[in-house]
């Protein structure tokens, strides 16, 4: 029988934990630097948490897609097919929710398209939606082919991605302006569909720039097979000194791995520059290798040193309903933001509201001496422990949601 890696469970549950923190401050124009994401090129601690949840699906993949073979072609494809399209409706619901909102004339139903600006409706893309197609084409790669030819297919992917970025491109190719991929997600699924965040229909999780996140996802399922076979493999390592410690060939192969692809996007990056938001081979590269590394630690960590503390189960119970607590941590702001508190009277004499996280900000974190930039990261880690509390009853009951 494998080992089962407990550090793996831990990995997933801090990405979580993570994505959850980030994605909910007091206030988004105070956050402490590492919080925020490159405002284009670089990367920040916060730019990692996205990829390292692509490369946790993986990972997890690399338990799944074994048992799918054994089972044959009408089982996967079902199970695939249906996990996809389940993912990808929560989170296009996750986007519309909670489907009204306030208006002039009360609540109102929250249109598809704004019938007053037709540049204006439901986003159809987002981080769940991501993750549900990524999964899907690295689940049909896992399956078909074995790893050493995967990362061939890797290779090409992301070469092939640079390639599209330069020829279609414009002007400066990895700029704001001059990406390619905006063009094609402004076709397909039109700009009232798109995010707007940066001033400008643009979509970071869009449909371009999620090709080389399939390669996040087949890199996490190399990694979770070459972890699950304790780096017994014949596709990476085939000459790694003989040693009496156990863990010395899976440790050395993780480290190794993870600074080669570290150097390697780097190095990338002077002609790719390492940017999230159109998603570089670069990045991917970069991300990737810190992320084996970082499962590399946490295998020492945990399973050779043998620590097992209050630390790790708090990020234990998170990676238990990762999914589940993710769209949670999305959906009861927007549903509590239905519930409106007076807030005084406005410059024209209308009344004004707030929302109860709002209020809590304003009235407790907020009041916090200290930087605005301390009451912000507060409210995130006081949301961060309402959600570990309802992960911990759910564990605690052993209720586990599965998708």
């Amino acid at each position: 029988m494998k080992q089962r890696y407990y550090s793996l469970d831990v990995f997933r549950g801090a990405t979580v934990a993570l994505m959850i923190m980030v994605n909910n401050p007091g206030t988004w124009s105070s956050m402490f630097t590492p919080l925020k994401h490159a405002p284009w090129h670089g990367c920040t601690p916060t730019d990692l948490v996205f990829p390292f949840f692509l490369f946790a699906v993986g990972n997890a993949m690399s338990f799944v897609i074994p048992r799918m073979q054994d089972a044959g072609d009408g089982v996967f494809w079902k199970k695939v097919i249906k996990r996809t399209i389940l993912i990808f409706l929560i989170g296009l619901g996750l986007n519309w929710f909670p489907f009204v909102q306030w208006g002039d004339a009360g609540l109102q139903f929250r249109e598809w398209v704004s019938s007053a600006d037709p540049n204006k409706g439901v986003r159809i893309f987002g981080v769940l939606q991501r993750i549900a197609v990524a999964y899907f084409f690295a689940s049909v790669l896992a399956y078909y082919f074995r790893p050493r030819t995967l990362i061939y297919i890797s290779a090409f992917i992301l070469l092939s991605y640079w390639g599209l970025c330069i020829f279609l491109g414009t002007g400066d190719p990895y700029s704001l302006e001059g990406w390619f991929g905006t063009v094609y997600d402004k076709q397909i699924l039109g700009i009232a569909h798109m995010y707007k965040g940066e001033g400008v229909p643009f979509d970071p999780e869009g449909l371009m720039s999620t090709i080389p996140a399939v390669v996040q996802v087949v890199f996490g399922y190399l990694a979770g097979t070459f972890i699950k076979n304790q780096g017994q493999v014949d596709w990476l390592w085939t000459k790694v000194p003989q040693s009496n410690e156990s863990h010395f060939k899976l440790l050395s192969g993780l480290f190794v791995t993870g600074f080669i692809l570290v150097v390697l996007g780097w190095i990338w990056s002077l002609g790719f520059p390492i940017n999230k938001k159109i998603w570089s081979s670069s990045y991917v590269l970069y991300t990737t290798g810190l992320g084996v590394m970082t499962i590399g630690g946490m295998i020492w960590y945990i399973e050779v040193q043998g620590v097992k503390n209050k630390l790790t189960r708090f990020f234990d119970v998170f990676g238990k309903n990762p999914l589940f607590i993710f769209v949670l941590s999305g959906l009861l702001p927007k549903a509590t933001a239905l519930i409106r508190i007076p807030n005084g009277v406005g410059e024209s004499g209308q009344a004004l509201f707030t929302t109860p996280f709002s209020w809590f900000y304003k009235n407790v974190c907020a009041q916090i001496p200290g930087p605005t930039e301390l009451g912000s990261f507060v409210y995130s880690l006081c949301f961060l422990g309402i959600m570990w509390v309802i992960c911990y009853w759910l564990d605690q009951k052993k209720i586990y949601v599965k998708v």
